[in-house]
């Protein structure tokens, strides 16, 4: 397989993908936005590109992610390479997600960061599942 079709498979697998996979650059403006994203997300390709992160986090969490993400930027450090993450996000119509993610760090040929990939899944009803199923277990038990 040569290397130009192994890329086109890997553009296609990505753009093709259910789950949501982007990339933003070292100011945390989207510079990819699959099917995927617009699956978990609502917005549009063309809604998300050049925007900020800001469109899917959540106003109460903004400052926290920001100052990881740009020390992220600044150290080329993340402790969260090969860890699964939950998160909430935000929905185009307001409603809140609960994502679990990973994160793919990207750098130059100097080992500089030039952005982070997150591949996303929406997970909420699994997590109101559980929840649910919580709040159950804790009724029982306070009523034993």
């Amino acid at each position: 397989m040569t290397n130009h079709v192994k890329q086109e498979l890997c553009a296609s697998i990505v753009q093709q993908a259910p789950d949501a996979i982007l990339f933003s650059d070292r100011e945390g403006i989207i510079r990819l936005w699959n099917r995927g994203c617009e699956l978990v997300f609502g917005f549009t390709e063309a809604e998300a590109l050049g925007q900020s992160l800001d469109i899917i986090i959540p106003e109460k969490l903004r400052a926290r992610h920001w100052e990881g993400y740009f020390k992220v930027m600044e150290t080329g450090v993340s402790a969260y390479g090969t860890k699964l993450l939950s998160v909430p996000a935000l929905h185009k119509d307001g409603r809140q997600l609960s994502c679990a993610f990973s994160i793919v760090m990207l750098k130059d040929e100097k080992g500089t960061p030039t952005g982070v990939a997150s591949i996303m899944r929406d997970v909420t009803d699994a997590w109101m599942r559980e929840k649910t199923l919580k709040e159950k277990i804790a009724q029982l038990e306070k009523g034993a």
